[in-house]
């Protein structure tokens, strides 16, 4: 997929705040498509998207930015080796505990939330113009460029659509607009750290 996901805001990090007992929050990103063959015995039917809570916006701050590159430097690392559906050990909680720490973060979930609210912002940049416009005009584009590829295998085309369509019906609209500056700023050095992350 092509969703701009900043490394380490990710499903499994919510699976840790989970275990910390503190609230998830949605990571600036649509909702993942449900597995295939989903139905009412499996879990929601064909098509649904399962229900995420919304991302607690904040005003950012060059160094809620600055000092989060440099926490996920450190924890994405450790949530990359992590199984993808178990609970991370109280260990490795209290060590991305303490990094968050480190680089001035209240908690793991303080962090986790800052990084939420850079991926909400960073998924209304255009990656061509490095200019916000807003996530729901990034993704009527990329609808038009999946419509467009003719390469694509039909299965692929009709799933990547369904997610895409999905995620415009949930844009969350941001509060507070001076985000756009602030992560605008780092913008290349997010893409950077996010590498090959743009394409998946």
């Amino acid at each position: 997929m092509r969703f701009r996901i900043f490394p380490a805001a990710t499903a499994l990090s919510t699976l840790i705040l989970l275990s910390l007992s503190v609230p998830a929050f949605a990571q600036g990103r649509p909702p993942a498509a449900p597995p295939p063959g989903a139905g009412p015995q499996g879990g929601p039917p064909p098509g649904a998207q399962p229900e995420q809570p919304a991302v607690k916006q904040m005003a950012l701050t060059d160094k809620q930015i600055e000092d989060s590159l440099a926490a996920n430097a450190e924890i994405s690392p450790i949530i990359d080796k992590l199984p993808e559906d178990a609970a991370p050990d109280p260990k490795i909680i209290a060590q991305l505990d303490g990094i968050a720490k480190k680089h001035g973060f209240a908690s793991f979930a303080d962090y986790d939330n800052v990084t939420a609210n850079i991926n909400l912002v960073l998924a209304g940049f255009d990656p061509e113009t490095k200019k916000y416009v807003g996530q729901d005009v990034v993704l009527k584009k990329e609808i038009a460029e999946v419509q467009a590829d003719k390469k694509m295998a039909p299965a692929e085309k009709k799933e990547t659509l369904s997610e895409l369509t999905a995620a415009l019906k949930s844009v969350t609209p941001l509060q507070f607009q001076s985000n756009t500056a602030v992560v605008g700023k780092y913008y290349d050095k997010l893409s950077e750290v996010m590498g090959g992350q743009d394409k998946q």
